[in-house]
């Protein structure tokens, strides 16, 4: 696997180079007073970004229930809000992955029209980042060699190595006990209560914290919704297969496209047939070194890869010209994409945590059978569900009650974002998490991909359900004029 499941670390880079039922509070949030903090925050400096920050370190303990032993730190970033009096309720960001860390993930430019009267407060959850992160070179994606790159293994081999490296209860990393963390940020950060906008997994976490804090919560804001009903990865080749036949659907109908790739669909079915009978020994130059490497490719590695590219429909446009690059045992279009997801991925996601919360709360949830049953007749088949399964089995089994996966109910205001085309969050998942959401919205942008932020209509959606406190009287549409991008037929980019 390239990243986590759901939430690609270049989707979020995407996104951002393009932006530049408990006690609720309707309306704007009260503004002029300074929160009262106990802990210590200090200028600070995060990559990317221009913006004043204050950076600050709370200790929690790791093993929450008993309250003693082994103490971890939990980075926190709040970059303040413009306004010399700004609102009292903050928007705090709650990553995907899972296993990114927040502050890394550079998403603060679309945030700055909330920005203007809101604080914006990033904390890397346990596990993640600068809070005690569960990372190991061995589950790490980033390798320098095209051969270790593409090398087809399985994070079941390396587990155990990585354990001995860690000095954490890998039981403890879980989401309902990160969000006791994430109150404990609140409460030590002085807001009385908080609006959060949780992207992909982030959106389970908000939903948890939704039901462990419901009075600390004056909005949600939903983007790429995983509601407590989807097990990763367990879904991930049927909707991978969905965003994968929408695009290749669109090619053949678009005179262009179809004219420079014909028959794509019918050859690339030929390609993963060739490469299940038999791996693609490639020899090319690394498109960083110029140096010329040899590796292995198989029919699983290949399909991971076309799987992260779909994340982001920008990125997509590009993935006809691949795979008709690469029936052709071209791979240099193939190498050059997925090296572009290589750096983003190692930068902001922890495997290890990765697999500390789906071990706990998804993989003991399915069965073989049902990984088999949900990815019939997909190109992707059960390989991602059933490596997790097999990768969890030499994982310590924490203890999460059947309960966690019962639908959120709630009344908070909620806004649900969809991109049309997501691999991984389609609508259907937002329209699941909506029907025990009483005071909810859920709007589908047409044209996006895995997370909607993007959209300007997406951003002025969410900075509007912040300034009323309700999502009443938001307009339903978004993106009316969205599409998705045009297929390039050549580096050089698509035909005008």
């Amino acid at each position: 696997m390239t990243g986590g499941i759901l939430s690609h670390p270049l989707a979020l880079a995407v996104l951002a180079a393009l932006s530049l039922t408990g006690c609720s509070q309707a309306g704007s949030g009260a503004s002029g007073t300074a929160p009262s903090r106990q802990m210590a925050l200090k200028p600070c400096r995060l990559d990317g970004v221009a913006a004043q920050t204050l950076c600050g370190t709370l200790e929690v303990f790791e093993d929450r229930a008993a309250a003693k032993g082994r103490k971890i730190p939990l980075r926190v970033v709040v970059v303040p809000a413009l306004a010399s009096q700004p609102k009292e309720d903050p928007l705090f960001f709650l990553a995907g992955g899972p296993g990114q860390a927040a502050s890394r993930t550079r998403i603060l430019p679309a945030l700055e029209r909330i920005r203007r009267q809101r604080d914006i407060v990033f904390v890397d959850q346990r596990g993640t980042g600068d809070s005690h992160p569960l990372d190991c070179e061995a589950l790490n994606p980033s390798r320098t060699s095209l051969a270790e790159r593409f090398e087809d293994r399985e994070d079941a081999d390396v587990i155990p190595q990585c354990r001995k490296g860690w000095d954490a209860d890998e039981r403890l990393y879980t989401t309902s006990i990160a969000m006791d963390d994430l109150d404990d940020v609140r409460a030590a950060l002085g807001y009385r209560q908080v609006n959060l906008w949780g992207i992909s997994y982030g959106t389970r976490a908000a939903l948890v914290y939704m039901r462990q804090h419901p009075d600390r919560v004056r909005t949600a804001i939903l983007d790429g919704v995983a509601p407590m009903g989807q097990y990763l990865p367990l879904y991930a080749a049927r909707d991978g297969q969905r965003a994968l036949d929408l695009l290749l659907d669109a090619c053949a109908k678009d005179p262009v496209c179809a004219k420079a790739y014909p028959d794509l669909r019918a050859r690339t079915e030929a390609l993963l047939t060739k490469l299940e009978a038999a791996p693609a020994k490639v020899r090319l130059a690394h498109p960083r070194t110029g140096v010329m490497e040899d590796f292995t490719l198989t029919r699983r590695v290949f399909l991971s890869e076309l799987f992260s590219l779909l994340y982001s429909p920008d990125v997509a446009s590009l993935v006809p010209l691949m795979l008709d690059r690469a029936t052709r045992d071209d791979w240099t279009s193939f190498v050059a994409l997925s090296l572009g997801l290589t750096d983003e991925v190692a930068r902001t996601t922890s495997r290890g945590m990765f697999l500390a919360v789906v071990c706990a709360e998804d993989a003991p949830f399915f069965t073989e059978e049902d990984a088999e049953r949900e990815a019939k007749g997909t190109w992707f088949g059960p390989r991602m569900a059933l490596d997790v399964k097999r990768a969890c089995a030499k994982w310590p089994q924490a203890n999460v009650p059947r309960s966690f996966r019962e639908p959120v109910k709630s009344d908070i205001p909620t806004l649900l974002l969809s991109g049309e085309l997501d691999p991984v969050t389609p609508p259907p998942w937002g329209e699941q998490a909506k029907a025990t959401l009483t005071h909810s919205l859920h709007v589908v942008v047409p044209g996006l991909g895995h997370n909607t932020v993007g959209a300007d209509c997406a951003r002025s959606l969410m900075a509007e359900v912040l300034t009323r406190g309700s999502v009443e009287g938001l307009t339903p549409d978004c993106g009316a004029g969205l599409k998705r991008p045009p297929f390039f037929t050549s580096f050089a980019g698509p035909v005008p």
